[in-house]
């Protein structure tokens, strides 16, 4: 009776002692094994929590880490028969970084694993518990980091007691874990918005003012952009942004995650279906914090010194050319010159918000659109072409558009004269469309998340911006004094400014064979060359006219070769597929692969610096970069020195895959170029590029 006792005794020493094992320290976090009590008896179940102390300032990740990181793994190695099940996780917290939302954990850490005890494990035995543990530590690096961890665990007869060190501290993890409440919850996805309802007597008069649902599907909402709440009686619905689930198709048909709400949180499973009775529906959202009236403003001021700075992007280069003729026109009448400022600037916003409400539409049904879509479509593309050259072909004299003719009066051709501004302002917007100035790709970003009036105010700004260089000049009388008076030199001036346009209508063919290959360029030419005998006969015919010999046969002949010019680019191809596969580099260039995701991922995971060049071929600044920059001898040499990978991402036709991409980083448009060293973030390059910056870029010291 006395040796019983006295193993009974030391049994119950063991036990305390083995409820926890023994610490592992690596840098930034320290981990150990602990249990919920002091042992287990045969066939029940004891948790076991990985417990982690992290240094200040230090984050590991969630289940499901958001834009970016990797969550905790636990590798278990455990007895014959013994069964280990799922981490149970605690709700994360936010760590955003950007444009990109990251979920984790700081300070002290517990994640609890239920393990199932065998009923034939022995009374008295002592077993060890082993688990390997891989994280990744962040702070303004990120290292990745793993622990070899054990325990040593009495089995007991009877119920054990409560663990000393850390029994209550997990028993308090699993009482606040999430966990169902009886909830009800669905979800509607309706193109560029993802509406999840849920209900139940648990959200009855919470405070929704921080709700946040954190997926556990990391593709499922595009995590770095705000989630709106609206309220219901006993309720809530968050609209998010779509994720890349639901780029093709129509996305999955559950959804699952955590429900913060009111300090509380809840496991959610929502199916597709209409919101259940006590949630709000998909009515107009509030706006999130980030969408606030401080942010609105800074998006707002963005975009207009983004406008400001896109007069300076090659793309509108060739438009220059026909500001600077019509401000030369009118340099003697300070009042012809305001009205044409006012015409160009009234031009420049309709043809902006006309493109926003276009872009929101698309959006909102659900195609992966961004800024300068409408240069993917090689209809439009082979019209802007010919329009360039219609307009060049004006420029050298082969036909007027907008003077007087057999006696027009002058109020008449001035109004043409300012309808022709306005057009001008059109034209400029939508040449302007494929670049992104500085500050311009954030705003619009920003912008694209939030209701259509906030939109839409961001992207007048833009327009504002984009017109006030000229409409200033033209309402400043002392600044149109200093141009040159109109004489006969304007004759050639307005003839050389045509050559600008010829470029442009060059250029955008170049885009257009990119898009659909020889065929399109041919049926481009032949639509070219029907366009420019228009040009010519409409110009016989305003002559013949003018001369009173009439003109009506070579105006009719104009007509029908406008027509067949129409017929002809209309009738043209489809853009050609993307293939995926990039064109192989001469010796000694700059090798370049094609973008994917998983791709980026491989890449990264092999430690290799990364430069991912979001480009296409109708955007000319792209273009200017590819030929400074990408194609220097110097950066190709600095490529190989230091191991880098070059991912080109080609949108010059659509493609959701590159358009996900670039929303993931707050972006619709391109250029952009991210470079990617490590675990941590991209870093954003600026949009004109140097070689020194791109070698600097990617070297060890960057």
């Amino acid at each position: 009776m006395k040796i019983a006792t006295a193993f009974a005794a030391v049994l119950a020493v063991l036990a305390a002692g083995a409820a926890c094992g023994q610490a592992v320290k690596t840098p930034h976090v320290t981990s150990e094994l602990a249990a919920q009590t002091q042992g287990v008896a045969p066939g029940s179940t004891v948790y076991v929590a990985v417990v982690q102390t992290l240094d200040k300032g230090w984050h590991t990740y969630w289940r499901n880490p958001g834009d970016a990181g990797e969550p905790t793994r636990i590798t278990w190695t455990l007895p014959a028969g013994w069964r280990a099940g799922e981490i149970v996780w605690p709700a994360p917290s936010r760590f955003p970084l950007g444009p990109i939302m990251n979920y984790g954990f700081e300070g002290r850490l517990l994640l609890p694993v239920p393990i199932q005890a065998p009923a034939s494990a022995r009374i008295g035995r002592v077993v060890t518990l082993k688990a390997h543990v891989d994280y990744l530590v962040c702070a303004e690096v990120c290292v990745p980091g793993g622990a070899d961890l054990s325990l040593d665990l009495p089995v007991v007869a009877g119920a054990p007691a409560m663990a000393p060190a850390w029994g209550s501290a997990i028993a308090d993890g699993l009482a606040g874990a999430p966990k169902p409440a009886g909830l009800q919850a669905t979800f509607q996805h309706a193109g560029a918005r993802l509406a999840l309802a849920v209900a139940g007597a648990a959200l009855a008069g919470a405070d929704d003012a921080g709700a946040y649902f954190y997926p556990y599907d990391d593709k499922l909402i595009d995590h770095g952009q705000p989630e709106a709440v609206e309220s219901g009686p006993s309720g809530l619905t968050l609209t998010m942004t779509p994720g890349a689930d639901f780029s093709q198709g129509p996305g999955p048909g559950e959804a699952s995650g955590v429900l913060a709400v009111d300090g509380k949180v809840y496991e959610v499973t929502a199916r597709r279906g209409p919101a259940p009775a006590g949630a709000s529906g998909l009515g107009p959202p509030k706006v999130a914090a980030r969408g606030d009236a401080d942010a609105i403003v800074i998006a707002a001021a963005s975009a207009f010194l983004g406008g400001l700075i896109l007069n300076l992007m090659p793309c509108v280069f060739p438009i220059l050319s026909m500001k600077a003729a019509a401000l030369s026109g009118h340099a003697a009448e300070e009042s012809g010159a305001r009205a044409h400022g006012l015409a160009f600037t009234a031009g420049v916003l309709v043809a902006f918000l006309g493109l926003a409400v276009s872009l929101i539409a698309a959006r909102s049904a659900g195609a992966a659109v961004g800024w300068g879509f409408q240069l993917q479509s090689p209809l439009v593309v082979a019209g802007l072409s010919l329009i360039m050259l219609a307009a060049a072909l004006n420029l050298s004299g082969l036909f007027e558009i907008g003077t007087s003719l057999q006696g027009l009066g002058a109020s008449l051709a001035d109004a043409g004269g300012r309808i022709g501004s306005a057009l001008t302002g059109v034209l400029a917007v939508v040449v302007a469309a494929p670049c992104t100035a500085p500050f311009m790709g954030p705003a619009l970003g920003f912008a694209l998340t939030q209701p259509p009036a906030i939109a839409l105010t961001v992207f007048l700004a833009l327009g504002l911006g984009f017109a006030a260089p000229f409409a200033l000049l033209a309402f400043n009388p002392a600044l149109m004094r200093r141009l040159p008076r109109p004489g006969a030199w304007m004759d050639v001036f307005r003839k050389a400014l045509a050559f600008p346009m010829y470029a442009a209508a060059a250029w955008l063919a170049w885009v257009l064979a990119q898009q659909t290959g020889p065929e399109g360029l041919a049926r481009l030419f032949a639509g070219a060359l029907a366009l420019a005998l228009a040009a010519w006969l409409f110009g016989l015919a305003q002559r013949g006219r003018a001369q009173g010999r009439g003109g009506r046969v070579a105006m009719l002949l104009s007509l029908v070769s406008a027509a067949a010019c129409v017929a002809v680019v209309a009738a043209g191809p489809q853009a050609v597929a993307n293939t995926g596969s990039a064109a192989p580099a001469p010796a000694g260039a700059l090798a370049a692969e094609p973008f994917s995701p998983d791709r980026l991922a491989a890449l990264r995971a092999q430690g290799r610096p990364v430069l991912v060049n979001f480009t296409a071929a109708w955007c000319v600044t792209c273009q200017v970069n590819e030929r400074i920059a990408f194609s220097s001898p110097r950066v190709a040499a600095a490529f190989r020195r230091t191991g880098a990978a070059y991912l080109v991402a080609d949108w010059t036709n659509r493609d959701p895959v590159i358009a996900k991409a670039l929303a993931d980083q707050g972006r619709i448009g391109v250029p952009l170029y991210l470079v990617y060293r490590g675990a941590g973030p991209a870093r954003v390059l600026p949009q004109l590029l140097t070689p020194d910056l791109v070698a600097a870029a990617i070297s060890p010291s960057a």
